[in-house]
């Protein structure tokens, strides 16, 4: 008995010995997830300039610019300026300014000038320039000397 298997055996493995296994597959899954993010990069800074009258210092006045930075997004974000809180002035200019930042885009996302927050759903790349309006009321002039103010360009 112990003859017959061990021939029985020996049989199967002569006639196993020239095929091959079954070919084997399987699936490898890859997973990701992005949150919505933007990066902004500020590529000029702004300058204003004085109208006639003295009551405006504005980057829109003849001579100024707009400060210029690119937003890089997935979209799903929104793109906003916070108010100016970060100015100098002369010392001799002791009257209130109303200052108003303000922004618009082209690029991947177009977006005609705002102050307010604007949704960019659209991912890509956009040019954003940022202007900046000072301004005085009834008598009040601009004086003589150096002006500075920031503007925060936010994207969220």
């Amino acid at each position: 008995m112990k003859f017959a298997r061990a021939a029985m055996a020996a049989g199967l493995l002569a006639a196993c010995a020239g095929q091959t296994a079954p070919a084997a597959t399987g699936n490898v899954l890859f997973n990701a997830t992005i949150t919505a993010t933007c990066t902004i990069t500020i590529n000029s800074n702004g300058t204003m300039t004085v109208s006639s009258n003295l009551q405006s210092l504005s980057s829109h006045n003849a001579g100024g610019s707009a400060g210029s930075a690119q937003v890089d997004t997935t979209g799903g974000v929104s793109l906003s300026v916070d108010p100016v809180t970060t100015t100098t002035v002369p010392a001799s200019d002791t009257t209130a300014t109303t200052w108003t930042p303000t922004f618009a885009t082209s690029g991947a996302q177009t977006i005609a000038e705002t102050g307010t927050a604007t949704a960019l759903t659209v991912p890509g790349t956009s040019t954003v320039a940022v202007n900046l309006a000072g301004t005085k009321s009834g008598t009040n002039r601009f004086s003589a000397g150096n002006y500075q103010a920031t503007v925060t360009l936010r994207c969220e």
